[in-house]
């Protein structure tokens, strides 16, 4: 789980306008900080298999909002896959 102030900057990073909470960008970030939080933790607990799973899961929802993100808007899409250095 991510802290809440942590989770607020990585909003206020990536936000696309003042209010934005759930757009496509902030998503992708929000899952990718949870996704290197729980990968360290499985460094540590190699046979925690309920929290694999829960990574795996965390993977596949981050690739379906990239290519929903691909898919409606390709510059945005671009921009930050090259700001994340994803793919």
């Amino acid at each position: 789980m991510l802290a809440t102030k942590k989770k607020q900057g990585i909003i206020k990073k990536n936000q696309v306008h003042d209010k934005d909470t759930g757009s496509s960008e902030v998503q992708v970030s929000i899952i990718s900080a949870a996704i290197e939080e729980l990968a360290k933790h499985l460094k540590k607990h190699k046979k925690d298999n309920h929290s694999r799973r829960g990574l795996i899961k965390m993977v596949a929802d981050r690739r379906t909002h990239l290519k929903y993100l691909e898919r409606t808007n390709k510059s945005r899409y671009t921009a930050l896959v090259k700001k994340m250095d994803l793919v």
